[in-house]
């Protein structure tokens, strides 16, 4: 059972590939949607109990801060894993160290940290985490596609309609 956090874009895109694979998928969003083909969509509490693996994509809010800590890891299945793509700050470090270390999860995949540039610290040393550097946004496409969506930003806010604003 994958537990994806955020069903937006990215995390959408990870949906279609768990269940490619024929993964049972869970999702928690802050706006409630109706269920999907093979997509179920849970509260925050219930992916964590039920997921074998936790996926994180939203963004960080001072509502997301932490928001994998000594609490939730505790509502974890002893042999699940968490995977962070999203931003470091989305887990409190200490206590997923401390979780790992005492094997209340089984595992972590970290493509970002709390601290970056990343420092060496116990994770860097731990057998049951993968960490990643953060850079699979800097391929080219990926960069062009950024360019684009910039030039479509600036154009929909000269024309009166901006878009993807966060307030």
């Amino acid at each position: 059972v994958l537990g994806i956090v955020g069903a937006g874009n990215i995390g959408r895109e990870v949906i279609k590939v768990a269940q490619a694979l024929g993964m049972k998928v869970l999702a928690y969003t802050r706006t409630p949607r109706a269920d999907e083909d093979n997509l179920k969509y849970v509260s925050f509490e219930e992916l964590l109990k039920q997921s074998d693996y936790i996926s994180l994509h939203c963004p960080l809010t001072p509502q997301t801060r932490h928001m994998i800590n000594k609490e939730t890891i505790a509502m974890m299945k002893p042999t699940a894993y968490i995977i962070n793509t999203g931003r470091g700050a989305l887990i409190d470090e200490p206590a997923l160290i401390e979780a790992l270390k005492e094997g209340r999860i089984a595992g972590a995949g970290l493509d970002v940290q709390e601290t970056e540039p990343p420092v060496q610290d116990p994770l860097y040393d731990m057998p049951n985490v993968i960490l990643t550097p953060h850079m699979g946004w800097k391929g080219l496409e990926t960069r062009q596609r950024l360019v684009s969506i910039l030039a479509a930003n600036i154009q929909a806010f000269d024309e009166g309609r901006p878009q993807n604003v966060v307030s």
